[in-house]
């Protein structure tokens, strides 16, 4: 890893852990398809557990719903993707609920299956008190999770250069049609999102990840 980068999420796990919490700290890392969420997070991870504190790593793409709903607006629709794509009730309950302030512990980072299209049935783990959540995804400031982070990341990245990595990486997933998708749904969809929710001014701390090896970490 880049040292500039490895300085970066250093700086970001110290942030974080110096969160104090009577249950588990609840991370989001939010940003644009295609901003490096997912990569961030998986980097975050060891970083957190390296000073002694146990990580919990979830995505929001462990709580979809299913086709029929997430398509009902339509293939391309960026409302659709914002609305209908993700199980914000779903996240609440099995995973943000029970690590908040009244929650008893026992949660699933996960209760769908996107490929097999079916809800998951699986079994509740425990966390320790001591535990912090980690979990990347699109949208996750959005008014239905207000309440549920004890702290935020914005990923933060140019429009086109998100499109562009996200198009190249969905390109085996979704074949010739990831330029229209990310086109006409995906990124749209983040201009509604930013259009209901200050998800940038909100955010506890901006990384700055247009060039991923030089990251820029700005604090609220």
């Amino acid at each position: 890893m880049n040292p500039d980068r490895a300085a970066a999420i250093s700086r970001l796990a110290e942030l974080i852990v110096a969160v104090e919490r009577r249950h588990p700290v609840r991370v989001a890392i939010d940003g644009f398809t295609g901003s490096g969420k997912t990569v961030l997070a998986n980097e975050l991870a060891p970083a957190i557990r390296s000073r002694a504190r146990p990580c919990i790593r979830a995505s929001v793409d462990g709580f979809h719903k299913p086709r029929l709903d997430r398509y009902r607006r339509g293939r391309e629709s960026p409302e659709g993707y914002y609305q209908d794509a993700f199980d914000t009730k779903a996240l609440r309950s099995l995973l943000l609920d029970p690590l908040g302030p009244r929650g008893d512990r026992r949660y699933q980072t996960a209760g769908f299956d996107l490929h097999a299209d079916r809800p998951l049935a699986g079994a509740p783990r425990q966390a320790d008190r001591h535990a912090v959540l980690v979990v990347d995804g699109v949208f996750l400031q959005r008014p239905e999770l207000e309440g549920h982070w004890d702290f935020a990341v914005w990923v933060e990245c140019d429009l086109e250069v998100a499109r562009a990595r996200g198009a190249a990486r969905d390109r085996g997933s979704f074949g010739p049609e990831v330029d229209a998708l990310y086109r006409e749904r995906y990124m749209p969809a983040m201009k509604v999102y930013l259009a209901a929710v200050d998800a940038v001014g909100n955010a506890h701390v901006r990384f700055v990840n247009n060039d991923p090896d030089h990251p820029v970490l700005i604090t609220r």
